[in-house]
């Protein structure tokens, strides 16, 4: 079996284990933050690489689309999920935003090390940078998403 798919079934098994480190308590805020990041993620990830931006060349479902199953529907909505879970809500401002920024950093950082040394995802026309914005949109879109849905049951 060649390293990416290795890699794959790393993801999916760490991924896995972060979900079970859930508190019970914060499982719904868990799910609609892992739900509500699928939808965007869905939506970005295909424009990406529908534009010729991004390619995956070793991918699940290779035959039924283009984009990265693994990463966009099941990676990065476990990051968001435990992003939302663990939110520093009640710290000051320049924690939140260093926490934003610490979630992007190790993101971007692990597709970068990807991106470089395996064949799971290939820069056409992009930049790291353009994934750490991103990234940070999508967290900051979700956790707004969150907050707006949970402060619903509240009025």
């Amino acid at each position: 079996m060649r390293i990416e798919w290795w890699i794959i079934l790393s993801v999916y098994a760490v991924s896995t284990g972060i979900l079970l480190f859930i508190p019970k308590n914060k499982i719904r805020l868990a799910v609609v933050a892992f739900l509500f990041n699928q939808i965007v993620t869905f939506l970005i990830g295909l424009v990406v690489v529908e534009w010729g931006l991004l390619e995956y060349p070793v991918r699940c479902f290779a035959s039924i689309n283009r984009a990265s199953f693994t990463f966009e529907y099941y990676a990065f909505p476990t990051v968001c999920a435990a992003f939302n879970v663990w939110y520093p809500s009640n710290r000051s401002i320049f924690i939140q935003l260093g926490y934003y920024a610490g979630f992007c950093s190790v993101m971007t950082i692990g597709e970068v090390i990807i991106e470089k040394y395996t064949n799971l995802i290939k820069y056409l026309h992009w930049e790291w940078y353009i994934s750490w914005v991103s990234i940070c949109l999508t967290l900051f879109i979700v956790r707004l998403l969150c907050v707006w849905f949970f402060a619903k049951g509240k009025v």
